[in-house]
């Protein structure tokens, strides 16, 4: 829900040298640090709007804006501000700063906090340190199907790297199907024709003595799926009364599971305790900002706020899979995700690309990648192991160099996502070399 926004702060500025830390709402939405004539990156396109940042928030043209989290460095030698949400994981204000001359002026449509440091990283740094979560544990090393073969991923895909990374002698894990393996959203244990068996394949991973990982977006259903057509009571409503819209991907409209109604959470929970039963302990559960939009939930939740019932979706999740499975967020509001995961991607996608769709930093490219993954650096080991997104070595792609710098810098999840025959020295030995340096 939000209010009208009313004053928090007014502070002096020195206007050429201040700079201000917006935090986007979810793991794709622009964060970073900006000097106060430049602007923010906003988006360019009402769907990526809706997938990508905060959906129904509209910034005013000239204003930065945090969602939970923003920090102002006033340029003077004054002290660092944050203003925080005062209560993170439940409720996230909008945090607005705009400037007149040297004033700035601070206001949030909801509690906030304020903290004062001597800079910007160790600021939201000591924050985060003082939530007090317990240390994430060590991720493992994975290799994830998604940035060589999309969603036309097959099955023989799969055995083809299991056995390139034998014979490239590569410090691999976990090797993690990601999408394609299923026939639709939300029909997640009905098979694409590209695959035979989940369990089977779960089994060679194993065989080789890998872990099993898989891919599901767990609270998106597609209108064509199965679900959709048999249960329209599992979906969240609009006011309306139609189904609520998560935006469009895929080349289709997005609906939205609601895990508040007792049959829709046990569904979901029996789809993961499956894929745990079938072999698979690494689950990368992606499109997270759909179960917390707005909408009419069942029955008795229908007033049960957004975010409350996000975190009561992944407790099904985990509940489903076990506290040693690991748990990777991706397309996550950051703040609601306190306390949930294991990883969480910090960042847009990468991709074989630098400059994003559009010049919209909130779609995949290198530099939208790296622009926010490097500006949330401070949330790495203190809210959970980052997830720089994966390392692409293929001659293929576009800066690999400045790429592979960039995911070893985070210390934080390392992936490989290439098809592993089609490395030549140098990505073989960078992959290894990224691979090996992980926190094992």
């Amino acid at each position: 829900m939000h209010h009208s926004f009313t004053p928090v702060a007014s502070v002096l500025v020195d206007p050429r040298r201040a700079r201000v830390h917006e935090e986007g709402w979810q793991s794709w939405s622009p964060s970073g640090t900006y000097a106060l004539d430049q602007a923010p990156y906003r988006p360019t396109d009402d769907n990526w709007a809706t997938v990508c940042y905060r959906p129904g928030v509209t910034v005013p043209a000239g204003a930065f804006q945090g969602e939970g989290l923003l920090a102002l460095d006033p340029g003077d030698g004054s002290p660092v501000r944050l203003w925080a949400a005062a209560d993170p994981a439940h409720e996230v204000p909008s945090v607005r700063l705009t400037v007149t001359g040297d004033h700035a002026e601070v206001t949030a449509d909801g509690p906030v906090k304020e903290w004062t440091g001597t800079d910007i990283p160790s600021l939201l740094g000591e924050w985060a340190a003082g939530l007090g979560l317990p240390a994430p544990r060590p991720a493992p090393t994975v290799w994830c199907s998604w940035y060589e073969y999309f969603t036309e991923v097959t099955e023989d895909d799969i055995h083809e790297n299991l056995r390139a990374m034998d014979t490239l002698d590569l410090p691999i894990d976990v090797v993690q199907i990601d999408d394609g393996y299923q026939r639709a959203l939300g029909d997640w244990l009905t098979l694409s024709g590209r695959f035979r068996s989940r369990e089977a394949i779960a089994d060679a991973i194993r065989a080789r003595g890998r872990r099993a990982g898989i891919w599901t977006a767990p609270f998106l259903v597609d209108p064509a799926s199965d679900l959709a057509a048999e249960h329209p009571d599992w979906l969240v409503r609009d006011a309306e009364g139609g189904p609520a819209h998560a935006g469009r991907n895929w080349g289709h409209d997005l609906c939205v599971l609601d895990t508040t109604h007792p049959e829709a959470a046990a569904y979901l929970a029996g789809v993961f305790r499956t894929l745990r039963a079938e072999g698979y302990d690494y689950f990368k559960v992606d499109f997270l900002y759909a179960g917390a939009l707005e909408g009419v939930r069942h029955g008795d939740h229908e007033n049960m706020d957004a975010l409350s019932a996000y975190r009561a979706g992944i407790g099904v999740i985990r509940e489903a899979i076990g506290p040693d499975a690991y748990l990777l967020g991706c397309g996550a509001p950051i703040l609601p995700s306190l306390g949930l995961f294991d990883a969480m991607r910090v960042s847009p996608d990468t991709a074989p690309h630098r400059r994003p769709e559009a010049g919209d930093y909130s779609q995949p490219g290198q530099d939208p990648a790296e622009f926010t993954g490097a500006a949330r650096q401070w949330q790495h080991g203190r809210l959970w192991v980052n997830d720089p997104d994966c390392l692409m070595a293929r001659p293929a792609v576009e800066t690999r160099e400045r790429w592979a710098a960039h995911v070893a810098a985070t210390g934080g999840l390392m992936a490989s996502s290439d098809r592993l025959l089609s490395l030549d020295q140098w990505g073989v030995e960078t992959t290894r070399r990224i691979l090996s340096g992980a926190t094992r």
